[in-house]
């Protein structure tokens, strides 16, 4: 048996609307709310408030139930993820315009119950996540408490060294229905000594209030749509133990200048929904990745495996990597993703690298647009650059990369059509291209 919440009954595990939250009170309530959960073997958790989401997924854990995680809260996404799943519904913390068909809100105080401290069987299905469905319809991927439990230590070999002896307190901007987000800001303070802040905030002056709501050591988990937003923003933050990044790769050069703004160090988390966490680096000062410990990455003609304590078997992904004798690796880009023109080769993701490091734009993506009526695949840009023209941005790029991969066409556009996770759909972008 594994106990929803490790540690003593007084340990913080949430910052809650400036409340601190104890261990004693956390259980009270996830003993109460499931006792009053609906019947049903599946429950999509809408919750946006963090600590809300924490309560109402070990309720439906001790409940016997499973959480579902869809790609997305989109209405017409969740009730397609429900009527896959036999005898589900919905949990959340608001009143919802569009709410899905079987949706219970909890109630607004959270109620407390005496009894044993919640445990759920190591070995019991916990959770689903779904991939985007980028490629597809998003494929499931089941989880188990002992899964996590195993996957949570890694992400603690990776990051501990940051906060020593003290609790760490984790302010998160990813959402915690997001593999990434469920890990560093669900998982983590529910097995270890960690406390979670109860928001989510988005804007760089809310993130700045999240962080001075709680004690040091502080931990950031965010993306590098919100880390470019923070030092562009002229905010100014409490002292940050760590930088925590993931869902989209960080480019050296906005790594290297967090750090250098806030005084503090930036680590980049590789994982999948399929996979968790599996490799870690600090983006600033090094290109190759180091697996986590129990971790290997075996390249493939198509993609690679991945071999992890915590996965059942070998996970493929479509990544091409690089790896050398001490098993750290590079990631190449994906074989969909590369480019041949005029017998040179690139990859999209590394010519979007480059966009991202000219001077001057703020986000950008690079894409192969369909064939035109002479059978041509033309490359093109979406660009956030309030300073540049296209002249401008061309002449940077020319510098930067082999001009048979110049984008034939450039959108500038105010803002990417990103999810809340800082991830950009290929279909929106196509869009957004296609409209240009």
């Amino acid at each position: 048996m594994i106990t929803l919440g490790v540690g003593d009954a007084a340990r913080i595990v949430s910052y809650d609307h400036g409340q601190a939250v104890d261990l004693a009170t956390f259980h009270a309530q996830v003993r109460a709310l499931a006792a009053q959960l609906p019947a049903g073997r599946h429950a999509v958790n809408l919750c946006e408030n963090r600590y809300r989401f924490l309560v109402a997924f070990c309720a439906v854990a001790l409940r016997g139930q499973v959480t579902l995680l869809p790609p997305s809260r989109a209405p017409a996404v969740v009730a397609e993820a429900m009527a896959r799943h036999a005898d589900a519904y919905a949990i959340g913390d608001q009143a919802l315009d569009e709410a899905p068909e079987r949706y219970w809100q909890m109630p607004d105080a959270l109620p407390q119950a005496d009894g044993l401290v919640p445990r759920v069987a190591e070995d019991v299905l916990v959770a689903i996540g779904f991939t985007s469905g980028s490629t597809g319809q998003p494929k499931p991927y089941p989880k188990t408490l002992a899964a996590f439990r195993t996957s949570n230590g890694q992400n603690l070999s990776a990051l501990e060294d940051l906060w020593g002896d003290e609790q760490p307190s984790v302010v998160a901007t990813v959402p915690p229905q997001h593999m990434y987000g469920m890990e560093l800001s669900v998982v983590m303070p529910l097995l270890a000594p960690v406390a979670v802040q109860g928001g989510k905030p988005f804007f760089p002056e809310d993130v700045a209030d999240a962080l001075a709501q709680v004690p040091a050591p502080r931990i950031l988990v965010t993306t590098p749509v919100h880390l470019r937003a923070l030092v562009d923003s002229g905010v100014e933050l409490p002292p940050v133990a760590a930088m925590v990044s993931a869902t989209a790769p960080l480019a050296q050069e906005l790594a290297q200048a967090a750090e250098q703004r806030f005084g503090t160090q930036v680590r980049e988390m590789f994982g999948s929904t399929e996979t968790c966490i599996f490799a870690r680096r600090r983006t600033a000062c090094e290109a190759a990745w180091t697996p986590l410990p129990g971790v290997r990455v075996a390249p493939q003609p198509d993609g690679t495996l991945v071999y992890a304590e915590h996965l059942p078997q070998p996970v493929p992904l479509a990544d091409l990597m690089e790896v050398d004798a001490q098993g750290r690796f590079i990631v190449r880009g994906r074989q969909a993703d590369m480019l041949e023109i005029a017998g040179k080769r690139a990859s999209l993701g590394d010519l979007t690298r480059r966009l991202l490091a000219v001077p001057g734009v703020r986000d950008g993506a690079m894409a192969q647009l369909e064939a035109d009526e002479l059978g041509v695949r033309r490359i093109a840009a979406a660009v956030v650059a309030p300073g540049l023209d296209e002249a401008q941005l061309l002449a940077a790029l020319r510098k930067a990369m082999d001009p048979v991969f110049l984008p034939r066409r450039i959108r500038f556009v105010d803002a990417l059509p990103r999810a809340d996770t800082g991830k950009l759909p290929r279909d929106a972008l196509m869009q957004l291209l296609r409209g240009g």
